[in-house]
């Protein structure tokens, strides 16, 4: 019998998972926000913006401290030394995304490193000038996409293919996205593609996607901005051309936190790439001795624009110490138990009352459910805000739709259902 078979929207249920959850102890290491009152919110908003490591503020002092008693001898002299900082996030976040150390880079935010990466990744022809992302992308990505193609001298409305799930499915198929690839073969200079479609939070099978772009001659590029920290990635084999991603949702980087960039090993030497290069773009063992002539870093590093910001990077450090206590394989165990918790209790409490928009197969996505609350938009902004004022905390996705993720560093089979017995209890209001 399958442990789901046991599982009940009781109390004593959830107690049950919580006392045999051996990552249960890592959530002392979070800071958990409160209500007015001081009272303790179920979060389940890790998706959007995740909680704050404890060690954090530590981390933030001490490079203050440095500012303070160093100066600029801090860049050399402070405990952790700021000319190397982005260097000392290199190895976790490689591991993480499943990728040689040089190959990743921390820098920037996510819509700055997909630009960068674009201008050495998107060069189209008179022929294959076409790129594919999927309908419904997250807007930033739209953003950036069409202003690359306009820089070219595209209309979007001609070059940008958006791919919809089938009418009357919410999610796509791996087989439409293939066909998709195949039908634009001749045209198609670039696939960017999400880990995890943020409004659906669908997972894709990310090596199938690049091994048929490639095959159609055109390139890959990956929005992870859903998916690092959330599920585990195999970035290197997976053969992607380059990624990006943002690390303030589930990395738990803080507001603004430094994002990230992978670039493929096969490109990490080649300087014969295009690219729009700083300071920071030259190798770091010559980088002081100021010649004007470049000398690119190799990997990742070589995209890189400036020196990194330490006093946002130094959340990241806190928060990768966690990941690293606990292992992605840990995680992914206690996601794929917790959310299908969530799931168990949202049928049981909440029944037709709402739809679960993210698929039912567990491998195809990650620690997110997209609810979506029928009897349309005006009563499902009245649930919401009802969940909200109850000390839920989940985010709204117009016109219907609710997203709780429940993270399994910092989240409790407890949430999960006081989350499902809210959600009810709105509905009935």
């Amino acid at each position: 019998m399958s442990a789901a078979a046991s599982w009940s929207p009781t109390p004593a249920c959830a107690q049950s998972l919580d006392a045999a959850d051996p990552l249960a102890p890592l959530r002392e290491g979070f800071a958990m926000p409160r209500d007015a009152d001081g009272a303790e919110l179920t979060y389940l908003c890790g998706h959007s913006l995740g909680l704050a490591p404890r060690a954090a503020r530590a981390r933030v002092l001490e490079e203050l401290e440095d500012w303070e008693q160093l100066g600029v001898r801090g860049h050399e002299h402070a405990r952790r030394d700021w000319i190397g900082y982005a260097e000392r996030l290199q190895a976790p976040l490689a591991e993480l995304v499943g990728a040689q150390p040089q190959e990743v880079v921390a820098m920037n935010s996510l819509s700055v490193n997909l630009h960068l990466l674009l201008a050495s990744f998107y060069r189209p022809s008179a022929v294959r000038y076409r790129v594919l992302i999927e309908a419904g992308a997250f807007p930033s990505d739209r953003h950036v996409v069409s202003s690359q193609l306009r820089w070219h001298g595209y209309d979007p409305a001609a070059a940008l293919i958006e791919l919809a799930p089938r009418a009357g499915e919410e999610t796509l198929r791996a087989e439409d996205i293939e066909q998709a690839i195949d039908a634009q073969a001749g045209e198609l200079a670039l696939v960017l593609w999400p880990g995890v479609q943020y409004r659906t939070g669908q997972c894709f099978d990310l090596a199938r996607i690049a091994s048929r772009a490639r095959r159609a001659g055109a390139r890959t590029g990956l929005d992870l901005a859903h998916s690092i920290g959330n599920l585990p990635l195999t970035l290197h084999d997976s053969d992607a051309d380059f990624a990006a991603w943002c690390s303030y949702k589930y990395l738990n980087g803080g507001p603004g936190a430094i994002g990230g960039a992978f670039v493929h090993a096969r490109h990490a030497r080649n300087a014969d790439l295009p690219r729009l290069s700083g300071w920071w773009s030259h190798a770091a063992a010559s980088r002081f001795q100021m010649s004007s002539a470049l000398q690119l870093a190799p990997g990742a590093a070589g995209w890189q624009i400036s020196n990194p910001p330490v006093l946002s990077a130094a959340p990241l450090l806190a928060s990768l110490q966690q990941f690293a206590a606990a292992g992605m394989p840990a995680l992914r165990a206690k996601s794929l138990q917790l959310t299908g918790y969530l799931e168990h209790c949202l049928a049981a409490l909440c029944g037709a009352d709402i739809l679960v928009v993210t698929g039912a197969d567990p491998q195809q996505r990650g620690c997110q459910l997209s609810i979506r609350v029928r009897g349309g938009s005006e009563r499902a902004r009245r649930v919401h805000a009802a969940l909200d004022a109850s000390g839920v905390v989940t985010d709204w996705r117009e016109p219907e739709t609710i997203r709780m993720a429940p993270v399994p560093l910092y989240n409790r089979y407890a949430d999960a259902l006081r989350a499902a017995q809210q959600l009810a209890l709105a509905l009935r209001a």
